[in-house]
């Protein structure tokens, strides 16, 4: 394609014209000025996303960078661990870090909606955003792939955005290992207590604890199989009914950590001992499993460094270098500890 017939890039002046203010009102409206009207500001971000616009050079007022970073549920373990990672990265990389809540759930699928957010983290001088299990991301992705804004999303939930750049774990292989060691221990009766049925990381953690199940050969009881919330409330209640059926199971799974401590306290409401009549495995190797009673035999994964890896990812897309892949996978393992054993004779 010759120079001529490449598609203009969007100046600083087009965005003046098309909201009808200055270059100057435009500059001060994307560097988070207060001396600009909201409904001005406003107009301002409209025109911006209409043209593409996409500044060249970082706001003058300063020489440091800023990355945002957007999640559900502040007071997950598992979010607190990836986002220490996070933090981390920004820290070696001179960037200031924003910590932002998405669109609420029922309007973050408007196109609109993801177009004005991805509006107003650009304003604020992001030059990426990592989404950290961010649920229903899609228009954001959209929205970001049109301002060219690098969107880097850590374990995701449903997106199918066709240019997704995600960073995770092997969950598929950390359940296959931790199933496996289980029928090494010589449990028949293995129950599975999984997250949302949405979450990619959620159902490929179930693929792999069934996988090890049908390669040994045993067969998989129904009510031995659930999907909830990643929460402990979530794992107790269903522990609770499986511990009371006639034929319980010897040895449960669960999908994170979280489910696993109630799955603990359901057992020890219910005077079922850990690990001597159930051994219990978790996902994730929080820093509480190990101050679990007892402690929690669990997958291990790297959460500090999937935050330190998106935010690398972003970085790199943010200079112009291409990631070394758009879906990274950090390997797992499974630790040890002290609620597993053979299954009660």
């Amino acid at each position: 394609m010759t120079d001529s017939a490449r598609p203009r890039r969007a100046t600083l002046s087009d965005v003046a014209a098309a909201a009808g203010v200055s270059q100057a009102t435009v500059s001060k409206a994307l560097n988070g000025r207060d001396d600009v009207a909201a409904e001005t500001r406003e107009i301002v971000l409209a025109a911006v996303a209409e043209l593409g616009y996409r500044p060249t050079t970082a706001p003058a007022a300063s020489s440091r960078r800023t990355i945002a970073v957007t999640f559900d549920i502040p007071a997950s373990p598992y979010i607190l661990n990836v986002l220490q990672g996070v933090l981390v990265a920004a820290t070696e990389n001179r960037l200031d870090l924003l910590t932002r809540l998405p669109p609420d759930r029922a309007a973050r699928g408007q196109r609109a909606v993801g177009r004005d957010w991805i509006a107003e983290q650009r304003a604020s001088g992001a030059i990426g955003v990592v989404g950290l299990t961010l649920s229903h991301p899609d228009a954001l992705l959209d929205a970001a792939s049109e301002a060219s804004l690098p969107f880097v999303m850590v374990d995701p939930v449903d997106a199918t955005h066709k240019r997704l750049v995600s960073v995770a774990s092997s969950n598929w292989a950390g359940a296959r290992t931790a199933a496996d060691y289980l029928i090494g221990l010589g449990h028949r009766r293995i129950a599975w207590i999984g997250g949302p049925e949405a979450s990619d990381a959620a159902r490929d953690r179930l693929y792999g604890y069934r996988a090890a199940l049908d390669a040994a050969g045993l067969e998989i009881d129904p009510a031995h199989v659930v999907a909830d919330q990643f929460d402990a409330a979530a794992g107790a209640r269903h522990a609770r009914a499986m511990l009371g059926m006639d034929l319980p199971p010897t040895a449960i799974m669960a999908a994170d950590d979280e489910i696993a401590v109630g799955v603990l306290a359901a057992a020890r409401e219910l005077g079922v001992s850990v690990p001597r009549d159930l051994s219990v495995i978790g996902f994730d190797d929080t820093p509480q499993a190990p101050w679990t009673t007892p402690p929690l035999t669990t997958v291990h994964q790297h959460l500090d460094e999937m935050g330190r890896m998106a935010v690398h990812t972003v970085v790199a897309i943010a200079d112009g270098r291409r990631p070394v892949s758009r879906h990274v996978e950090l390997a797992t393992s499974l630790t040890i500890r002290e609620t597993t054993a053979p299954p009660p004779a």
